[in-house]
Parts: C-alpha cells; sequence; structure tokens
C-alpha cells in the first residue's frame, strides 16, 4: 500500500496490523481469500516467471502465488508497511514458501525494479489506497506500467460499485454500518476502518478504473464481476 495523504495512512495500516487478517476473513466472511486467489490464478494464466505483489500487506496474495507458481518463478512482495512484512515472512517461514517469495518494503511511488522488468504485477485490495483521492495516484500507476515488460499484464482485485441500485445500497450500508463498526471494534482503531470503508464507498466503477488505466498506457484492459459486482477482478496488458 502507498500513502493517499502523507504518513497518516502508512500509521493507519501499521497500527491495525495484529488483527488485520482476523478482521478481513470475518467482515468478507472468508471470501477475500478466494478472491486473492482468483486474482493469482488471472496473474498466473500467462505464465509470468517475475511477479509483484504490490501493496502485499500481510503477504496472503504472496503466498498464494507462491503456492501455486511453478517452480522458479521469482515473487516479491512490497509494502510500506514494516509490520505488515513481519507477518508476510512469518507466514512464508510456515508454510515453507520463504525460498520462493522475497519481501520488500520500498514505495508504490517509486518503485526498485528497472524498466521493462517484471512479467506481473497483481494489487489484491490496495488499489484504492493507492489512487483514490490520491495526489500520486498517476505516479503509482505510471510505476507499474514502467516496471512492466511488453505485454506484461496487471491484475487487480478490488472493491467495485454495484450496477443495481439496491445492491449497492445495500453493500454501502453493509460497509458504514457493520463492517466499519465491527473493524474498529476488533482493532481499537476508530479512523482505519471508516477510511477503509468510506473510501470503497466512494470509489470509481469498473468502467472509472478502465480508462484509468487505459490513460496510464495500458491496452486490452477489461474487468470481470464478483459478488455481484461490489468486487471487480481487472486485467491490463501493456
Amino acid at each position: 500500500m502507498t500513502e493517499a495523504h502523507g504518513k497518516p495512512l502508512q500509521r493507519l495500516f501499521s497500527d491495525i496490523t495484529p488483527r488485520y487478517d482476523l478482521i478481513n476473513r470475518i467482515i468478507t466472511l472468508g471470501l477475500d481469500q478466494r478472491w486473492r486467489c482468483a486474482a493469482a490464478r488471472e496473474c498466473l494464466s500467462s505464465r509470468p516467471q517475475k511477479m509483484l505483489d504490490l501493496g502485499c500487506g500481510t503477504g496472503d496474495l504472496t503466498i498464494c502465488l507462491a503456492r501455486l507458481a511453478p517452480n522458479g518463478a521469482a515473487i516479491t512482495g512490497l509494502d510500506y508497511s514494516q509490520p505488515m512484512l513481519a507477518i508476510g515472512r512469518q507466514k512464508a517461514h510456515l508454510l515453507r514458501r520463504e525460498e520462493a517469495v522475497t519481501f520488500v518494503h520500498s514505495d508504490a511511488a517509486a518503485l526498485p525494479f528497472p524498466d521493462s522488468h517484471l512479467d506481473a504485477v497483481c494489487i489484491a485490495f490496495a488499489f484504492r489506497n493507492l489512487t483514490y483521492r490520491n495526489l500520486k495516484a498517476a505516479q503509482h500507476l505510471s510505476e507499474v506500467h514502467r516496471v512492466l515488460c511488453p505485454g506484461g499484464r496487471l491484475v487487480i482485485v478490488e472493491t467495485s460499485q454495484p450496477d443495481n441500485q439496491v445492491i449497492r445500497r445495500l453493500f454501502h450500508t453493509y460497509l458504514r454500518w457493520l463492517a466499519a463498526p465491527l473493524g474498529r471494534l476488533l482493532s481499537g482503531n476508530r479512523g482505519a476502518y471508516r477510511y477503509l470503508a468510506e473510501s470503497a464507498v466512494h470509489f470509481y466503477t469498473r468502467e472509472e478504473v478502465r480508462t484509468m488505466l487505459a490513460q496510464t498506457g495500458f491496452r486490452k484492459v477489461t474487468y470481470r464481476r464478483l459478488l455481484f459486482g461490489t468486487i471487480a477482478l481487472h486485467v491490463a496488458t501493456k
């Protein structure tokens, strides 16, 4: 993840690290893992050899990529929260995947890779932090485009806006009045889950995300809806 408004967002995600995974499982009924694995399978469908999990958090998508990827694939998980990266490294060790993955502490605005270095970049539920009301949004997208090789793919799984107005209202109500209070109760951090709920409520539509990626220079930008359109899986090719 990266900063939407400077260091406060970085501190916010570091503060909720101890119960971050538990809260994700509870407020999504465990579906967040299924969505991450769907993104991993989509990423691996083009048989990439060098992959980046951008905004990897505690490393769930990174580990899923390592578990499903063929031997010899190089997988990097990158985040700006040291506490979350520490948990990711623990998971890799416990699951005996530490040799398959590398965790890097860095900023998405200045990715530590040369031009055209990666075959694929995956982002699971960190795209909002990179782009929503973020003064560095264009820079973040430009960096992803820069480090991908020609033909390389960007795979994003993120909250979205359902087309059906009734489902959209129900989704927004759930985020504001159930997910956010529950997250606050379990984490003890009011600001973190208020931000997560409100950023999801006001986040872009699938078409707006497609336009954003196309304007960055990506081609063949597609998406598919998950869970009645509350989640979207986006794929863009350089």
